[in-house]
């Protein structure tokens, strides 16, 4: 555990509300995005079989996504800093998942890669995966020094994958 809070105090802020993080976010999803343009790397059955279940990656992914934003309302923010007039919320996606947005984006991400064939695709959303779980150290570092409840909510609730991570 001691471990664990000294890395998140260690990552960089990346800007003072974290726009680095952002923008860093930004050139992964163009990457996976580019990486899915590519020829397809298989066919037939197998790329039938991929497509679909990517397109079910997609979807379930954009509606926990889009879930995480509605349930933030006013305490959403494009950056990892907390708004300054925000509150805490654990209900919705949040009682799942404490980054469900995240969560999503990587899901759909995935998703992108099997509809589209690609294995590199496939490789940047597991590369986004790690990415956001380090983005979510630093921002977990800011969630805590703003909301005293923080800590009781982490040890409760998983990070990104409910019952398991």
């Amino acid at each position: 555990m001691r471990y664990r809070l000294r890395v998140q105090r260690t990552l960089p802020d990346l800007g003072p509300r974290g726009e680095g993080w952002v923008a860093l976010q930004g050139l992964i999803f163009l990457a996976i995005f580019g990486a899915g343009l590519l020829a397809p790397a298989w066919s037939g059955e197998v790329r039938l079989a991929s497509a679909a279940g990517g397109v079910i990656l997609v979807g379930t992914g954009g509606l926990l996504a889009l879930r995480g934003v509605l349930d933030l309302g006013d305490s959403l923010t494009a950056v990892p800093r907390p708004r300054d007039r925000g509150h805490l919320v654990e209900h919705g996606a949040y009682a799942m998942v404490r980054h469900p947005i995240y969560t999503g984006l990587i899901l759909g991400a995935i998703g992108w890669g099997l509809a589209m064939a690609s294995p590199l695709a496939i490789v940047c959303g597991l590369l986004l995966g790690i990415f956001f779980d380090l983005k979510s150290r630093r921002e977990e570092a800011w969630l805590a020094d703003r909301y005293a409840a923080y800590p009781d909510y982490r040890r409760r609730t998983r990070k990104l994958i409910p019952w398991i991570y």
